[in-house]
């Protein structure tokens, strides 16, 4: 008998759903993929609502946080569930204290304490349009992007110009990230490092619809499959390399978000919560995939 093995979605990423997002064909695509991989390995991969009781997620020996792509907004009770699972005895995928430290960009700070490249940065609690305007002069740039800290897929994510900028009254009313708008993110695109248990899998191009500057397909993104430089897989593992814990196992999986910033690769993101893994662009994703958590059993 195989293996059950849970793949945690929510309602917006679920068939069948009626709430489902515009872009939960990519949960399609990545549930395929691992599906080929998992049966050879006597795997079997069963979807399931990761809001369901606990006594529902209990059963299986691992989980895998598929497309939890609601998480942002229950953050602790997201944090709660995974960590009651783990009581439990099952294996969650990626474990519960990396995805706590994860969960919270300002993951970035310790990035680049460690070394790691990462783009100019202010962490203000609930930016005002004051603040939006002092930003503008801390870079020294027309062009500034307001990020949740805690979100995902761009999100309530704002660009300001100068010229454009909010009234001082205004409020983002998150956690927050400010940075200064990269050109490259239009000129160049931005680029996705897959490792699987710690080892590079495939790397994606990803460039944004004419007019917008979001390249997730939500937003008319496009991705292709790109055969990176030597320096730049170095440079997506060396943040790989930087990412805490103390499991006998590096993350079963990571997406490592760069972007080119002064001539090298920068972070954007370390994705090890409920990342797109671009299967299209990695065939060997399921059996990798497969490989790793039997390493876990």
């Amino acid at each position: 008998m195989a293996t059950r093995i849970g793949f945690l979605a929510c309602p917006g990423t679920l068939p069948g759903s009626p709430v489902r997002r515009g872009d939960a064909y990519e949960h399609d695509m990545q549930v395929d993929a691992l599906r080929s991989g998992f049966g050879p390995a006597g795997l079997e991969l069963v979807e399931v609502d990761w809001h369901a009781p606990l006594e529902e997620l209990a059963d299986f020996p691992l989980v895998l946080l598929g497309t939890v792509w609601d998480y942002q907004d229950h953050e602790a009770a997201f944090l709660a569930k995974l960590e009651a699972l783990a009581a439990r005895g099952v294996k969650v995928c990626n474990p519960a204290d990396l995805v706590r430290w994860n969960i919270d960009k300002a993951y970035l700070r310790d990035l680049a304490a460690s070394g790691a490249p990462t783009i100019p940065t202010l962490w203000p609690d609930d930016p005002t349009g004051a603040d939006i305007a002092a930003a503008f002069d801390h870079f020294g740039c027309d062009r500034l992007v307001v990020k949740r800290r805690v979100g995902a897929g761009a999100e309530g994510q704002e660009m300001f110009r100068r010229d454009t900028a909010p009234p001082e009254d205004w409020r983002f009313g998150h956690r927050a990230m400010v940075q200064p708008f990269l050109e490259a993110i239009v000129e160049e695109g931005e680029y996705s490092f897959v490792f699987v248990d710690g080892r590079f899998s495939h790397a994606i191009r990803k460039t944004a619809a004419a007019g917008d500057y979001r390249i997730q397909s939500l937003y008319g993104g496009q991705e292709e499959a790109v055969d990176p430089r030597p320096t730049d897989i170095a440079a997506a593992e060396a943040v790989v390399r930087s990412i805490p814990g103390e499991t006998p196992h590096p993350p079963l999986y990571a997406r490592i978000d760069m972007i080119r910033h002064d001539g090298a690769l920068a972070v954007m993101e370390a994705e090890m919560i409920e990342p797109f893994l671009y299967p299209a662009q990695g065939p060997q994703l399921g059996q990798l995939m497969a490989e790793a958590i039997l390493r876990r059993l």
